[in-house]
């Protein structure tokens, strides 16, 4: 994984983007105003983290367990508040 901060670009970045060998994700994106000897002009600036594709897959893999066990955790504790009310 490799971090790059305030990252600038002409053009709106995805929040998440894949190439070949990659996952690049794109976050606290926000525009900005450039002014040049041109004039201004908008730009976005956001910061950019670059995953391997193993790395982003077991990044997901990661999230999707941690999801699944505060699905569960929400399961039980909703039961118990059906036996409470059902008596």
């Amino acid at each position: 994984m490799t971090e790059y901060k305030k990252v600038q670009s002409t053009i709106k970045p995805m929040e998440t983007e894949f190439d070949e060998y990659s996952v690049w994700v794109n976050s606290d994106i926000h525009e900005i105003t450039v002014t040049d000897e041109n004039g201004s002009h908008t730009e976005y600036e956001y910061n950019q983290t670059q995953y391997s594709k193993d790395e982003y897959i077991k990044l997901m893999s990661e999230q999707n367990k941690a999801l699944e066990n505060e699905l569960t955790d929400t399961q039980i504790a909703l039961c118990d508040i059906f036996e409470m009310i059902g008596g």
